[in-house]
C-alpha cells in the first residue's frame, strides 16, 4: 500500500487536467491525480490520507482509491472511452445487487447481510438470500422505483450488458439513487471476474476478507492448472443452438481460458479473439465427429433430451459413440437460475477443479461423481 498526503491548494484543475492527458498510458498515476481533483470537488479533503490499492492483478474494468470513510470505483469501460468514477462513503450498508455474481461475491467476504435487495429473486441460488428478507426489485422495465425508493439503499450495483449502461441508470441517479455500473461479466480471464471481491470488500471495509479470498482462489486456481497434463487436449463440443444460431467463444473468452487451463481445446474457437462465432448446423455435425466429449448442451438434462432436441443429434459424434456428454446444470435452480454463473464466478477454482475432472474423462480416465457444478449425462 502507498499512503499520499495531498493539499487542496496544491494542485490546480487546469493542472490536473494536462497531467491526466499527458500520462494517458501511466494509468496508476492519473488515477491518483483524478481521484484527488474529484475529492477536492466532492469538498471533502483537507488533508487526508489516501490509499491507493494495488493494480489489480488480472481484472481489467475496475480500480479503487480510499480512505477510511470515502471510497472512489475507476469503471474502466470494455471500448476505452473516459473511465466513470463514484464516490462512495463506506462502508456501505445496503446494497441492491442487479446481478446474482454480485450477490456471491458478498456471500464470499461474509457481507450478504448489506443486501436489501436484488433483482429477480427467483434466479438467486443462495439460500439465504432466496429464503429470507431481501426484496425483489424486477429488472429493465418492470424495475419497481417506488420500492427502491423505500428501501433507501446506499448504493444500487448493476452491469452492463452490451459495455453500455443499461436505460433504467439514468433514472435511478436523477431519483438520487448512488449507482454504480460493473463490467465483471465481460472480464474475459476466470481469475479477473474472482477479483471483483476485493472491489465489494473496499466497500463493506472487509477488505482483509477479500484480499484473502481473492488470495486463496488465485493460488488454487493456478496450482491446479500447473498441475494438468498437456500432452494431448481433449477436444470439445460446445454449447447448442440457441435460435438458429450455434455460438463458438472465442479462444480468449472466458469459457475457452476455462476448458484450455484444464487440459481441453474447443474446436472451432477462433483465434486472437474473445467474440464468439455463430456456425450452422451442419458445421456444428462436423465438429461433432472429432469430438471427444460435448460440454453445455443447453437445457438438455439427459442424452434422450439431446437426441429428442433437433433430428440430427442422434448422428452427432458424442451421441452416437456414447462418448462424454456433461451440462453445467448440478446447481441450476427451479426458478431458472444457475449456481455456475452465480457462485461460479466468484470461485473458478471449482470450475475448474471440474473442467480438470471431465478432460481427464474424455481423454480415457475415469468418470467423476462428485463435480460442482456439472453432471454426466
Amino acid at each position: 500500500m502507498t499512503k499520499l498526503i495531498f493539499r487542496t491548494d496544491q494542485i490546480k484543475c487546469q493542472q490536473f487536467v494536462y497531467l491526466c492527458t499527458a500520462m494517458t498510458n501511466m494509468r496508476y498515476i492519473a488515477n491518483i491525480l483524478f481521484m484527488t481533483f474529484a475529492m477536492m470537488l466532492s469538498g471533502c479533503m483537507h488533508e487526508s490520507k489516501i490509499v491507493m490499492s494495488s493494480s489489480q492483478e488480472y481484472a481489467e474494468f475496475f480500480d479503487i482509491v480510499g480512505q477510511d470513510t470515502d471510497t472512489f470505483i475507476i469503471v474502466r469501460h470494455p471500448s476505452g472511452r473516459q473511465p466513470d468514477t463514484l464516490w462512495v462513503s463506506t462502508p456501505v450498508k445496503r446494497i441492491i445487487c442487479m446481478s446474482s455474481s454480485h450477490v456471491a461475491a458478498l456471500a464470499a467476504i461474509d457481507a450478504s447481510e448489506t443486501i436489501c435487495a436484488v433483482s429477480g429473486l427467483k434466479y438467486i441460488s443462495d439460500p439465504d438470500i432466496r429464503c429470507g428478507t431481501v426484496k425483489d426489485v424486477g429488472y429493465d422495465a418492470a424495475l419497481d422505483y417506488e420500492m427502491i425508493l423505500d428501501l433507501k439503499p446506499d448504493l444500487l450495483v448493476t452491469y452492463a450488458v452490451t459495455g453500455a449502461e443499461p436505460p433504467y441508470v439514468s433514472k435511478l441517479r436523477s431519483l438520487g439513487v448512488k449507482t454504480l455500473v460493473l463490467h465483471d461479466h465481460l472480464e474475459q480471464h476466470p481469475l479477473a471476474r474472482a477479483e471483483y471481491v476485493r472491489l465489494f470488500g473496499a466497500l463493506t471495509g472487509r477488505m482483509h476478507a477479500a484480499d484473502s479470498v481473492y488470495s486463496f482462489v488465485r493460488d488454487r486456481y493456478n496450482e491446479q492448472m500447473r498441475e494438468v497434463n498437456r500432452a494431448t487436449k481433449a477436444k470439445v463440443l460446445i454449447n447448442i443452438p440457441y435460435g438458429d444460431a450455434w455460438y463458438i467463444p472465442g479462444k480468449d473468452g472466458y469459457m475457452s481460458r476455462l476448458v484450455e487451463d484444464a487440459g481441453g481445446e474447443i474446436i472451432g474457437a477462433s483465434s486472437g479473439t474473445s467474440a464468439s462465432s455463430v456456425i450452422s448446423l451442419e458445421e456444428a455435425y462436423e465438429y461433432s465427429l472429432e469430438a471427444d466429449m460435448w460440454l453445455n448442451p443447453g437445457p438438455c438434462r439427459t442424452r434422450e433430451e439431446i437426441e429428442a432436441f433437433h433430428h440430427m443429434f442422434p448422428r452427432f459424434g458424442p451421441v452416437a459413440r456414447n462418448l462424454p456428454i456433461y451440462n453445467n446444470i448440478r446447481c441450476a435452480n427451479s426458478g431458472g437460475g444457475n449456481d455456475f454463473w452465480e457462485r461460479g464466478a466468484v470461485r473458478p477454482d471449482l470450475l475448474l477443479e471440474d473442467l480438470i475432472a471431465i478432460m481427464a474423462h474424455a481423454k480415457g480416465g475415469e468418470k467423476e461423481e462428485s463435480l460442482h457444478f456439472h453432471v454426466c449425462m
